[in-house]
């Protein structure tokens, strides 16, 4: 693949984040707006398809999910999806003007740390070999490998939806999290494929005509309205700037882990690298971790009673002292 493929794959998935960290702020306002007037979408609730903020929200997810499609085409998945990262960074800093979300010091440090780790893993990663065909992904996404891991797969999405969702959904946003990482690594692989197709045809090698064409279709966009669809729960009840990075995090280290199962790209490697990708890991888990404990202060922070003190005033003549107790997450005393 030419430098000048790789540039425009470049250019095209940095465009993609920003479009798409964009589009968490704008869903997010408007599932806030619907939830004011109906049923919020964390408990089932549609209203948010009559609120054009959610529709504008839509909108930059697409524009963000067409470049990032088009940049499967012209660079390797292992240098497009860490570009996500990006998408984090747009996110935090909309939802802290936009949606009044203030990130502590500790949270901007769990970001970094995400993204650190996640850098070190790209770097150190062994180099995809781009397949040439429709035919040859379809060979190696039936090898007993991935089959094993698509069957896993299939198995933990459906556990978190039918067992784990009804009861901590509501309480633990890597549920919902964890359903969008993972059929989004079956995405990567689909639209990897249905790039590959539209390249080739538009060269003159028709791919249309290949059931796994279309196959792939299906199934990418089986995952993509999945994705939407419990996405779209996290964010109307989580912290946006929480839910970007954790959701980038285990999106882009799953991802990774299907394509080494799939493409058989981690044969071979040295100790070197192998011990960066773990360390790469292990910042990433960090930089979670952390999130995880800034999003738990800030329920504390938000939840816990505030006290204040009205002491005897001998200018009003009031006697009694009063000791007022509010309750609540939209009134705070500093």
């Amino acid at each position: 693949m030419g430098v000048s493929e790789n540039s425009t794959g470049l250019a095209l998935a940095l465009g993609s984040s920003a479009f798409i960290g964009a589009s968490f702020i704008l869903k997010k306002k408007g599932l806030k707006r619907a939830a004011a007037t109906g049923t919020r979408a964390g408990v089932g609730g549609y209203t948010y398809l009559l609120e054009p903020l959610w529709w504008a929200g839509m909108v930059s997810m697409i524009v963000g999910e067409v470049a990032n499609f088009v940049a499967y085409i012209y660079a390797p998945a292992i240098l497009v999806t860490p570009l996500g990262a990006i998408s984090i960074i747009v996110s935090a800093v909309l939802a802290h003007f936009l949606l009044n979300e203030r990130l502590q010091t500790m949270g901007v440090l769990g970001c970094l740390s995400c993204i650190v780790g996640s850098i070190v893993i790209v770097i150190h990663a062994p180099q995809e070999q781009t397949p040439t065909s429709v035919q040859e992904i379809w060979d190696l996404a039936t090898q007993p490998a991935f089959l094993f891991y698509a069957v896993a797969t299939i198995s933990l999405v459906l556990a978190l939806i039918l067992h784990f969702e009804p009861r901590y959904g509501q309480s633990n946003m890597l549920v919902y999290l964890g359903i969008c990482s993972l059929m989004g690594s079956f995405t990567v692989v689909s639209i990897k494929a249905i790039g590959i197709a539209i390249k080739l045809t538009l060269d003159g090698i028709n791919q249309i005509a290949y059931p796994q064409t279309w196959f792939f279709l299906t199934v990418s966009a089986i995952c993509v309205i999945t994705q939407l669809n419990y996405l779209n729960r996290a964010l109307d009840t989580f912290n946006a700037a929480i839910v970007s990075p954790v959701y980038y995090v285990m999106f882009t280290t799953l991802t990774i882990i299907a394509s080494a199962i799939m493409f058989k790209d981690w044969s071979g490697q040295d100790a070197t690298s192998i011990a960066s990708e773990i360390c790469g890991f292990i910042t990433i888990l960090s930089g979670t971790m952390i999130l995880h404990i800034t999003r738990k202060q800030e329920e504390s922070d938000m939840q816990r009673t505030l006290k204040f003190y009205v002491g005897e005033d001998s200018m009003k003549g009031l006697e009694d002292e009063h000791l007022i107790l509010i309750h609540g997450s939209d009134f705070r005393e500093q």
